[in-house]
């Protein structure tokens, strides 16, 4: 818990990877107000490089101490925003990261279990952000890249050392800036929106039961 009646908040995205030079999951992070609901954010660019990324992200952690962390990265195919459920312990990836690294059937820790369930209330984000007609699904993969890094590096620290802090995974599509001929695409400003509703939603479920 913290010390007021609002909790710490930390909203992450990535840099640009595999050949773009944008990254909405970081622009629609960053063109987010600085509170929301009255929660002060800590929005932090992350590196796409293995186990780096990870260590940038703990060591925030451990500086900020957030109650919430909400994760968004891009997933380049998707036409929805997509609350990822679930976070696997392996790092398999068949395009290498920005440092040129390429891994496959690596633990991300090798002494965690298989996988963990997302913690925040990805059925009240969904319902908010279909009520705001904003597309999204519940996603079961995050795949084995960066962002599934993150998200089982994320819920280990919190099973094992940070038990006040809650986390979700949101994917984004690309955005038309972006566009390649097939792949859907949405708007940054929608994007934005609909992690603001997430952020909205997560910060008043805290309240709810602090």
């Amino acid at each position: 818990m913290t010390n007021s009646s609002n909790p710490r908040v930390m909203i992450t995205g990535f840099q640009p990877f595999d050949q773009d030079t944008i990254n909405p999951s970081w622009m629609a992070v960053d063109a987010l107000p600085a509170q929301i609901e009255g929660a002060n954010l800590t929005k932090i660019e992350l590196p796409v490089q293995w186990f780096t990324t990870l260590t940038v992200l703990e060591q925030a952690i451990e500086q900020q101490q957030p109650d919430i962390l909400m994760l968004v990265g891009l997933a380049a195919g998707r036409d929805k925003i997509s609350l990822e459920r679930v976070g696997i312990n392996l790092c398999e990836a068949s395009i290498p990261d920005n440092a040129g690294v390429t891994l496959a059937d690596t633990p991300i820790f090798p002494e965690g279990p298989t996988a963990y369930f997302s913690t925040l209330p990805y059925r009240k984000m969904k319902a908010a952000l279909d009520e705001a007609g904003i597309p999204a699904k519940y996603s079961f993969t995050a795949g084995a890249f960066l962002c599934n890094h993150v998200l089982y590096g994320s819920l280990h620290l919190a099973a094992t050392r940070y038990p006040q802090m809650k986390v979700i995974f949101v994917h984004v599509p690309s955005i038309p800036q972006m566009a390649k001929e097939g792949v859907p695409v949405m708007e940054l400003e929608t994007i934005s929106k609909a992690l603001e509703i997430c952020l909205k939603t997560a910060v008043t479920d805290w309240k709810e039961h602090h």
